[in-house]
């Protein structure tokens, strides 16, 4: 047996486990960063660092609390929270209680949080702050399981007239309640994580879904200490790396990512505030870090802005230096997979010395200047932004998961990745790919199944333990993985010919440095349109330097400039695809697509159905005249 499959086959029941099993072997390093504004609310914030001891005397006394309060193993306690340090610390309370995680996104309107937490049968609502408190608050009536809110923001632990008694209490409060409570049981909370079963559920994740009803995804204990064993077995983190986590814990995505910092032990900077990323990077000076294509699309684009803004020689030398890391980053990643070896040719080894110089080394020190490695995941990241940044010296490693196999079943292996492909499958996790191409999966990371929906497991998870995927892939011979397209999104045209909008959409954003969102349609009609949000900071800066300013974002989109503008990069993008994937119509939307009308998930999946919707006016009169309008 190798050591890797010594150590997935020999993985304790629970991440509950791995966490007191951490604490006891390294307790004074840093586990965690967090930032505290600083006190005259101006200036840079404050960052503060917790050891695994100091984590875990919080942590103790959240699980303490929450058992003196009643919650037994397995019951839900819901977790609705931006991404903080307060977030994970609660959830480790809460799997160290026995309890199970309810995550419910803070974007979550009051209907939606509302049927969370009653489809979940959740006893206790874990809020940040008064905003959350509210949607439970609005929806009482409908919940008469939730017997305590337990709000992260002290200030914000207002009781109301009318609230039951020991309703609403502050996280501070539980914590003191459960320090009392350890005093006189000193071993309940080790007690209750001993007890603690591999197949006990551990937490419900809501998928949120792009059309319907989210379903409550049921994951085990298994499943997280299965993937903090198998992270650790890629090596591709080290105990001393610093991760700078920003990603939606509510999301798999980000949750996986705190179970392997547990087995590895390195420390993970805190702040999911979305606009504080290029203001924490220099700060943080991360070491390793993991986010979603449009991340790394608007660092792009934020680029060739600047460089635009600099004047049209600064650009032209942008454009040169991009080519040149395209290039670079192709064929080092092709001599590395031929020979082992990423040596380039000579002339391109020079041109690219020059350009890192003037251009990629600026780009590696607004990372930080630390950043060996940067996971992308949730999406397909477009191939040409991929090798930009391979070229840049910033390896970006595609992976791919679902909230279903606990996020991480495949992931590029280090020094081996391979732009375009999601890498390899984790230790432990196996691969299939069916007679219509979709992908397959069995191993530990998958799902138990839907919570309460029996019907809707068993058309996804076979009784061997297959779980299908609904993605549409292809396997190289050695083991690399493309995602294609999802099997639902595949579009068959009145003509009868097949199209993966997400390769048209892919494409178009890699080439245009102005868009945010596209959307390619074309079912059961005789040619493919596109609708066409503009990214708001790009497009308004290019309508300053054309004579636009003092537009609205929604008159520069009206505008016949706008218009032209992205002509050209439909007919370049139409160059390089089959004549029935060509987008022969577009048109440009009066604001971006956005979580608050319903239109992209909080990971940023754009739900199809709902745009098509929402701008069905606008793709009827694309289609005006034709035999299907």
């Amino acid at each position: 047996m190798t050591d890797t499959q010594t150590l997935i086959e020999n993985r304790p029941p629970s991440v509950a486990t791995l966490f007191l099993e951490r604490v006891a072997a390294t307790p004074d390093l840093a586990a965690y960063r967090y930032p505290v504004p600083s006190a005259s609310g101006h200036g840079p914030d404050d960052w503060r660092t917790l050891s695994w001891s100091e984590a875990a005397r919080r942590v103790y006394a959240m699980a303490a609390g929450l058992i003196e309060l009643g919650v037994r193993p397995e019951e839900r306690v819901a977790l609705a929270s931006a991404t903080r340090v307060e977030w994970i610390l609660a959830d480790l309370g809460v799997l160290c209680c026995g309890a199970a995680t309810t995550t419910v996104y803070p974007s979550t309107n009051a209907e939606e949080t509302a049927y969370i937490l009653a489809d979940s049968g959740s006893r206790v609502l874990i809020a940040e702050n008064a905003e959350q408190l509210a949607k439970a608050r609005e929806r009482r009536a409908d919940l008469p399981e939730l017997a305590h809110v337990v709000v992260i923001d002290e200030a914000d632990a207002r009781p109301e007239d009318g609230d039951p008694a020991d309703w609403v209490l502050s996280l501070a409060e539980l914590e003191r309640r459960g320090a009392a409570y350890l005093e006189k049981n000193p071993e309940c909370v080790k007690e209750r994580v001993h007890d603690l079963r591999a197949d006990q559920l551990a937490t419900l994740i809501y998928t949120s879904g792009t059309t319907g009803r989210p379903k409550g995804v049921r994951l085990p204990h298994d499943c997280w200490a299965y993937m903090a064993r198998a992270i650790q077995a890629t090596d591709m983190l080290l105990p001393d790396d610093v991760q700078y986590l920003w990603l939606p814990l509510a999301h798999v995505f980000g949750k996986v990512l705190t179970a392997g910092q547990i087995a590895l032990g390195h420390e993970i900077a805190v702040d999911g505030r979305v606009d504080k990323i290029v203001e924490n990077l220099p700060v943080v000076r991360p070491t390793y870090m993991a986010a979603v294509p449009r991340v790394f699309e608007k660092v792009y684009n934020g680029v060739a802005a600047r460089a635009r803004e600099g004047g049209a020689a600064k650009y032209k030398i942008f454009q040169w230096a991009a080519e040149v890391a395209r290039e670079y980053g192709k064929v080092s990643q092709e001599n590395f997979r031929r020979t082992g070896n990423r040596s380039v040719p000579f002339a391109l080894a020079a041109r690219h010395k020059v350009a890192d110089a003037l251009v990629y080394s600026k780009i590696r020190e607004a990372f930080g200047g630390r950043l060996r490695a940067a996971i992308s995941g949730s999406a397909a990241l477009a191939p040409e932004i991929g090798y930009f940044f391979s070229g840049a010296g910033i390896n970006i490693l595609e992976g791919y998961g679902l909230t279903e196999t606990s996020a991480a079943s495949f992931v590029n292996p280090g020094e081996a990745y391979r732009t375009g492909t999601v890498g390899k499958p984790l230790p432990g996790t196996e691969v299939r790919i069916a007679e219509d191409s979709e992908i397959l999966l069995r191993g530990p990371g998958i799902m138990q199944g839907y919570h309460g929906l029996p019907e809707k497991t068993a058309e996804v998870l076979e009784p061997d333990g297959w779980f299908h995927t609904g993605d549409i892939g292809e396997l190289s011979p050695d083991g690399y993985l493309k995602i294609t397209d999802r099997k639902k999104d595949l579009i068959k045209t009145s003509g009868g010919k097949y199209i993966a909008p997400a390769e048209v959409e892919t494409r178009f954003k890699a080439a245009c440095p102005y868009v945010s969102n596209v959307l390619v349609h074309g079912a059961n009609r005789n040619f493919c349109t596109a609708l066409i949000a503009f990214d708001e900071p790009t497009i308004m800066a290019w309508a300053k330097e054309h004579g636009l300013e003092g537009m609205s974002y929604a008159e520069v989109a009206a505008s016949a400039q706008a218009t032209e503008l992205i002509e050209g990069y439909v007919v370049r993008v139409n160059e390089g695809l089959q004549r029935w994937q060509q987008i022969r119509k577009f048109r440009l939307l009066p604001r971006d697509l956005d979580i608050e009308h319903g239109e992209i998930t909080p990971s940023l999946k754009v739900k199809r159905p709902v745009v098509e919707r929402t701008f069905k006016d606008l793709l009827d009169e694309m289609y005006a005249g034709t035999r299907e309008a």
